[in-house]
């Protein structure tokens, strides 16, 4: 069959970087072609020059047999190409109707009509599964899950005939993707073209057709089966090597100091009677579905959220309640679920968002020193492997996997003693995955006590030695990691009996 999509040999160059040297894509209508990399590998600049938000040094489009040049994102739309990005491009102030129908509302003589967006806004959201959510809602009152699917509903609302999908199940549960999958079965069987990114290898088998792989900004790999590539081969291609083991082995026992204590914690609306501790060196898991309060609990804790009751408690010292900057001055970090919005300074360059809880360390007479700022960042986004490895680069051209890194590297040069670490590898790709793993692994072996929250419920099990798993705001169990297991924990969230023990 003709490629719908052939991208060949694109360039493009920004300021001291080639991220992309001579890429080759070529996608089929009907198809899902799943596009692998590790981070910084050149995916999202691949897609935006398909989506005409870059320009191409070098290369040529051509979409439907003809070369193409989109001069704007609005050009590729109206060609029929939508585009999901993984940080999203929604509107916060404007209500969820608004947002899906937005650059093409529903009108006539030149009006407006609200009642056709928020029809259609109703359709979309019931086919995503979804049709609970209000459709007149503030976009930014929903939760990060609820407006992924929103900005789905936006893409299905432009009846494109290839849609772009960069890591559309990052913060969905796994309810969540099977509606994701099914609506992709769908639009593949009606002849639209689906390109799939995705740092999950098994959903690639699931749902994927053919894989193209990018390293350093060059196409390795083009037309792998998906179902019977083994993922040994894509996990080499993508990184140069061979990732074996996911979850490094855990080294001793945690200590008897209890570093954290939460007792009684609870805030209205979101999650009630939570508690537990954490001793020095232990990993605690949260499970549960999105929307459960794990999020919530965690920065209720860091003082980002005030508590309507309990007390948190740091090596038997009570916290402040909502206050952030107490947290910190007691040795707690946190890398939160929105890093772009939540967790960094994106015009500032990454060494100053490396330093920021420590810039009292780099001052000399009252003035901050930044030689000694960026030697610092410097030294410590180096053993995270942060890339380009240039601390004065802006953040904000990072790409997502190693901005999260970038928050890693700021409680490492911190050296706190609690980490709470709510989805650290979402939107990372395998390679770093395992380093992420390993550097919980090495703080745990420092005694720095780690609370973690992932949808990914193998990675909760995994790294954690205690797991608490949440349904509806309250902890429904509290038990040993190895007592679990994955098909356990689901049934906990989804629809278990309520085992009412605190951790």
């Amino acid at each position: 069959m003709a490629d719908l999509l052939e991208m060949r040999g694109i360039v493009k160059e920004f300021p001291g970087v080639r991220a992309l040297d001579g890429v080759d894509l070529g996608v089929v209508a009907g198809e899902v072609h799943c596009l692998l990399g590790q981070n910084g590998a050149g995916k999202s600049t691949l897609i935006k020059v398909l989506a005409g938000a870059h320009r191409p040094d070098a290369g040529e489009v051509v979409w439907d047999g003809q070369p193409v040049s989109f001069a704007s994102p609005h050009a590729a739309d109206v060609a029929g190409i939508a585009t999901i990005h993984q940080e999203l491009d929604l509107v916060p102030g404007l209500s969820v109707a608004e947002n899906v129908v937005l650059g093409r509302e529903p009108s006539r003589y030149g009006f407006t009509r609200p009642r056709d967006a928020e029809r259609l806004a109703r359709d979309l959201l019931a086919r995503l599964g979804h049709p609970e959510i209000p459709v007149r809602r503030e976009l930014g009152r929903l939760s990060a899950a609820g407006q992924q699917v929103v900005s789905m509903a936006r893409a299905l609302a432009r009846d494109a005939r290839l849609i772009v999908m960069d890591e559309p199940s990052a913060v969905l549960d796994p309810e969540e993707v099977r509606n994701l999958f099914r609506v992709v079965r769908e639009l593949t069987a009606d002849g639209v073209a689906v390109v799939y990114i995705s740092h999950r290898l098994a959903e690639i088998r699931e749902i994927g057709d053919r894989v193209t792989v990018l390293k350093d900004g060059r196409t390795v790999a083009r037309d792998l089966p998906a179902r019977t590539t083994p993922t040994a081969d894509v996990v080499r291609l993508m990184t140069g090597r061979t990732v074996e083991h996911s979850f490094p082995p855990r080294v001793g026992e945690p200590g008897a100091e209890v570093v954290l204590e939460v007792e009684g914690l609870a805030r209205a609306g979101e999650f009630a009677d939570v508690s537990f501790t954490v001793r020095a060196g232990e990993v605690v898991g949260l499970a549960g579905l999105v929307g459960s309060g794990r999020s919530e609990v965690l920065e209720t804790v860091y003082g980002a959220r005030r508590a309507t009751a309990g007390t948190v408690r740091v090596r038997g010292a009570a916290l402040r309640p909502g206050s952030v900057p107490a947290a910190v001055r007691a040795g707690l970090g946190l890398s939160p679920e929105e890093r772009k919005s939540q967790g960094l300074l994106l015009a500032e360059p990454v060494a100053r968002n490396v330093s920021l809880p420590a810039l009292r360390r780099f001052a000399r007479g009252g003035f901050l020193s930044p030689d000694a700022e960026v030697g610092a960042a410097r030294e410590v986004t180096a053993q995270l492997d942060v890339r380009p490895p240039d601390p004065t680069r802006p953040v904000r051209t990072l790409s997502g996997g190693n901005q999260q890194k970038v928050v890693l590297a700021r409680w490492l040069l911190q050296g706190c003693r609690v980490l709470l670490l709510d989805e650290p590898t979402r939107g990372v790709d395998v390679g770093a995955r395992s380093e992420i793993y390993a550097l919980v692994r090495r703080l745990a072996a420092d005694g720095v006590a780690v609370v973690l929250v992932s949808s990914e419920v193998p990675e909760v099990l995994g790294l954690a030695d205690r797991v608490l798993v949440m349904r509806e705001g309250r902890v429904v169990h509290s038990g040993p990691a190895d007592e679990l297991d994955e098909g356990r924990v689901l049934d906990l969230v989804l629809q278990g009996t309520e085992e009412r023990v605190h951790g």
